[in-house]
């Protein structure tokens, strides 16, 4: 991986900042990572978090949204925002040379939103055509209704998109306080990657950033308890079935992380050698698509394996899933197969850090959730360091699993 520098500061706000020096790079990013995702909204406002972050560019007492939209596409540049279930990231990427230009605007749009009736109620409209569109698509929608399941009884068990009940019932008032409680400088990281020094892209931010205040919000997250394993069908209208079959794991920043990962990648990574594309794909033509991932929250995380197939193949791809995990559990990964395994994943992560939009995203959400980024050589080390015994107990540990499926009901 490319070992580019990475320097924090706190601003006397108590804004945190981080910088990733790329010399010699022609594009910078800039933005903030906000402490705030659907996990912090209560029942009455289930996709305020992804409402806010749409209309936050509709109008500051400063800036129209046409100026908004202009004023990095002037130069080149673009603006960026997205929401999760813990976070709320809205950035801009530009040519060197406009970072003054980036950390204004990104301040004025935390400091001065107004949220004016009429472009909340257009911009209504674009995020309740987002939820039908998204329920249009359950090779996505299962993903959401299987975090729904797994962390029921508590704020990460439910769509970051909310409802359109919910959403008809978000005025410029609720955006206005949302914005004042959560986008304070105790609760960002303010990043920065590209070819400027540190210290000249810590003032530049501390000196647009001054007018941000605010106390830091509290934060009520509870850990959703550990449910039994389940078996869901929901009938779909669908000519194809697309199932989830996970279990919960780690969290965020745990000693596990490292063997998780490199168990995910072995079961179903991008890699075509893949232990569930070769079963499920290569060896017997069942799906087109079978890929693992993880989702890891600040306290607790969810392994899932996702495929598609024809509804008569469900149930043999299930029991592949099933059979392939105890493989593993029962030592099918061998000191040399870990070794390759290893290869590969550090491979992939060399080909990842390419991407400097994707790294300093990821830079960020570590610093915004842990104070700091764990350095590239660590990483390194710590893939080194799992053994075949900690990837064998990791899947014995994964093997209770749970499953949902939307499709025909076949």
């Amino acid at each position: 991986m490319k070992r580019h520098t990475i320097e924090y500061r706190t601003a006397a706000s108590g804004l945190r900042m981080v910088h990733l020096h790329v010399p010699g790079a022609a594009v910078g990013y800039c933005g903030v990572a906000v402490m705030a995702g659907s996990r912090d909204e209560d029942a009455a406002h289930r996709g305020l978090a992804h409402f806010v972050e749409h209309t936050i560019f509709k109008g500051t007492s400063r800036r129209s949204p046409w100026h908004i939209i202009n004023r990095m596409e002037a130069v080149g540049g673009e603006l960026n925002a997205y929401t999760t279930k813990e976070e709320t990231v809205v950035y801009t990427v530009f040519p060197s040379g406009n970072l003054p230009r980036a950390a204004e605007l990104i301040a004025d749009l935390i400091a001065n939103s107004q949220f004016p009736s009429r472009e909340l109620d257009k911009e209504r409209e674009v995020v309740a055509d987002e939820i039908d569109s998204y329920l249009d698509s359950p090779s996505d929608a299962v993903f959401d209704d299987f975090e729904d399941l797994i962390f029921a009884g508590s704020s990460l068990g439910h769509n970051i998109l909310g409802s359109r009940e919910a959403l008809d019932t978000f005025d410029s008032a609720t955006c206005r306080e949302y914005l004042r409680r959560w986008y304070v400088p105790g609760n960002m990281v303010a990043f920065y990657a590209g070819n400027l020094g540190a210290e000249r892209v810590f003032d530049i931010i501390e000196n647009r950033f001054a007018a941000v205040s605010g106390p830091i919000p509290s934060h009520h997250r509870d850990t959703p308890p550990v449910s039994a394993s389940f078996e869901h069908h929901k009938t779909i209208d669908s000519h194809q079935c697309h199932t989830i079959v996970g279990a919960r794991c780690c969290r965020f920043d745990s000693p596990d992380r490292y063997t998780l990962a490199l168990l995910t990648n072995i079961l179903g990574g991008p890699g075509m050698n893949s232990l569930l594309n070769v079963s499920l794909r290569e060896r017997r033509g069942l799906v087109y698509t079978v890929e693992a991932s993880t989702g890891l929250f600040s306290d607790c995380g969810a392994l899932a394996i996702y495929y598609g197939c024809d509804p008569d193949d469900n149930a043999l791809c299930r029991r592949l899933v099933n059979d392939t995990m105890r493989s593993v559990a029962d030592g099918y990964i061998t000191q040399r197969r870990l070794e390759l395994a290893k290869k590969q994943y550090l491979g992939q992560l060399i080909i990842a850090s390419e991407n400097l939009e994707n790294r300093i995203l990821g830079i960020a959400r570590q610093t915004l959730l842990r104070g700091h980024a764990t350095p590239d050589d660590e990483v390194i080390s710590l893939i080194h360091a799992v053994t075949p015994a900690q990837i064998a107990s990791m899947a014995a540990q994964l093997s209770d699993t749970s499953s949902l499926t939307l499709g025909p009901n076949k």
